[in-house]
C-alpha cells in the first residue's frame, strides 16, 4: 500500500470514531443523570439533554418536561433540585 493509500484509510477510520466520541460521552452523561434522578426518587423518565453548568454542575432536561440541576453539594451529596 502506497504512503497517500494507508493516510486516506486511516483518515477514513479514525474520523468518524473521533466525532462519535462527543455523543458517546454525553449518551453517557444523560443515562448516568437519568439514573442519579431515579435513585433521588424524583419523576424523569429519560434524560433527553444535559447542559454543564459547572464541575459536577448539570442542568438536566427529562423526556417528561422535567428540569433538575443535579450537582454535589457542599458537603459531597449529589443533590437534584427541580427547576
Amino acid at each position: 500500500m502506497s504512503k497517500r493509500v494507508m493516510k486516506g484509510w486511516t483518515l477514513a477510520v479514525a474520523l468518524p470514531a473521533f466525532l462519535s466520541g462527543p455523543s458517546f460521552a454525553a449518551d453517557e452523561l444523560t443515562k448516568d443523570l437519568t439514573s442519579t434522578i431515579a435513585l433521588l426518587g424524583l419523576p424523569c423518565s429519560q434524560v433527553i439533554s444535559a447542559k454543564r453548568l459547572g464541575e459536577n454542575d448539570y442542568l438536566a432536561t427529562c423526556k417528561d418536561k422535567n428540569r433538575y440541576r443535579v450537582y454535589v453539594n457542599a458537603q459531597g451529596r449529589v443533590v437534584a433540585e427541580k427547576r
